[in-house]
């Protein structure tokens, strides 16, 4: 059986260089987060972005949600491959972090179609269920990772019937693979990557890109 390419640093400087049209925004948020140190590893990557700006455009998505924006990265990714009269509604707990973002996101000229939501994203959600007028086409998890199987639960009542949620680290540096890892973040991955396996609701491909990035498109009811 045929695996995907193992990425040494030479085919992913490859990957980068000739699979990814980043916006110059993006690469100085990339480049500017990166000198933040090691908490960095909370942004995803060039390639991760380039993919889900093209599920976007794929799906002519127009509203997004994402649960976890650190500075920006993926919600601006997903914003430039909206049209005009698109959406981003973004997640998070950081009022630096979201400050930062917002400066990215007016650079990029997209601030009028992302709405920050600064605070713990359960209350977000749970209000969002309450006062719902239409749904999301697109939405993206990529926060504390304990709480995913209850933002998963949340979102697939907020995404359309044939939207798609996406789960970023599922893969969690292969640890998830590892039996012996009992760690609370490791354990509650490995368990919902068990439960959407069997998840009818969702038509499902768990994708290894990046620290690997989970699909759930939601069937119609």
């Amino acid at each position: 059986m045929r695996k995907s390419v193992e990425l040494t640093d030479a085919v992913y400087d490859y990957v980068c260089r000739y699979g990814v049209r980043e916006h110059k925004v993006l690469a100085k948020c990339r480049e500017e987060t990166a000198a933040m140190g090691g908490i960095a590893i909370m942004q995803i990557s060039p390639e991760q972005g380039a993919v889900m700006a093209m599920l976007a455009k794929l799906m002519n998505a127009k509203r997004y949600i994402e649960v976890g924006t650190f500075t920006g990265y993926s919600a601006l990714a997903v914003a430039l491959a909206l049209p005009e009269d698109g959406r981003v509604d973004a997640l998070d707990m950081s009022d630096e972090y979201m400050a930062r973002a917002r400066g990215y996101w007016r650079e990029a000229g997209q601030g009028r179609k992302i709405v920050a939501h600064v605070g713990p994203a359960m209350s977000t959600l749970d209000r969002f269920l309450a006062e719902r007028t239409e749904f999301f086409d697109f939405a993206f998890i990529d926060a504390d990772k304990s709480n995913y199987d209850s933002y998963y639960e949340r979102l697939l009542q907020l995404v359309r019937p044939g939207g798609l949620i996406a789960l970023d680290n599922v893969l969690w540096s292969g640890r998830v693979a590892d039996d012996s890892d009992r760690s609370t973040d490791t354990a509650a991955l490995r368990a919902l990557n068990a439960k959407i396996r069997r998840d009818e609701r969702v038509d499902i491909a768990l994708a290894p890109i990046a620290d690997g990035l989970f699909l759930c498109r939601r069937r119609p009811d």
